[in-house]
């Protein structure tokens, strides 16, 4: 584990853009989304469960022009990715959740928040991954893509991003008036039941293709202390 977070550090640290993120807020680049996501010509990006900006800084180097609506609901990762991109025009962040209905709810927050989820914390995710428990709860604020974001300003090509930690299927229907704007979703979803209650990933694969999704491909699996990999991220890209 020390030697996988070392090995990722060296690497951003190396990338100009990364390492001025880091050494400021230090905000470390969710660089394994780098090459899944090069090459698609993004205009617009929907970064949903933004926590510190960390997927967002990949998409801010891949695509410099690109506009980006960046969600979080937790007031210290939020606080966190306004330092980061302070600045930038394009970059713009909603302190709430995205959900099939508007509204409070409470959010189970893990020691380290990037788990936290608006589902409680199962056993398979405190067991496999570090500092994952649930430390406190926050009331936080929902709503339905549509409520913050009108279709006119999605520009093609358009990704749609989820990091939700269990929360995938609703959120997704909370983006379902909106979901015809875009030609890429790519979205968290595990195998297993990390989070009490969550779809898993056959349930948003079905989902995803009931509504004109294809499925691209599947990337950074991800295994915490399991045998197998329990997670990974999906790419899915609009059928003609």
């Amino acid at each position: 584990m020390i030697g996988q977070v070392l090995i990722k550090l060296f690497r951003i640290l190396r990338v100009p853009q990364y390492r001025r993120a880091f050494l400021r807020t230090r905000v470390a680049a969710s660089i394994e989304h780098d090459a899944v996501l090069s090459g698609l010509g993004l205009r617009t990006v929907v970064d949903i469960g933004a926590n510190r900006g960390q997927f967002a800084l990949c998409i801010r180097r891949l695509y410099p022009a690109a506009r980006i609506y960046s969600f979080e609901p937790l007031e210290k990762p939020a606080r966190i990715w306004r330092e980061t991109f302070a600045g930038d025009e394009r970059a713009i962040l909603f302190n709430e959740a995205v959900a099939a209905e508007s509204g409070t709810a409470m959010m189970h927050v893990a020691r380290w928040d990037v788990s936290s989820s608006l589902l409680p914390i199962a056993n398979a995710q405190r067991e496999n991954f570090p500092l994952s428990e649930e430390a406190s709860r926050q009331n936080v604020r929902k709503v339905r893509l549509s409520d913050r974001i009108q279709p006119e300003t999605i520009e093609s090509p358009a990704l749609l991003k989820l990091d939700v930690q269990g929360f995938e299927l609703n959120a997704l229907q909370g983006c379902a008036p909106l979901l015809d704007s875009f030609q890429f979703v790519y979205v968290e979803a595990s195998f297993v039941e990390l989070y009490v209650g969550q779809a898993l990933a056959t349930d948003i694969v079905a989902w995803l293709l009931q509504n004109q999704f294809k499925l691209l491909t599947v990337a950074n699996p991800s295994s915490g202390k399991a045998s197998r990999p329990i997670q990974a991220d999906f790419l899915f890209f609009k059928a003609e």
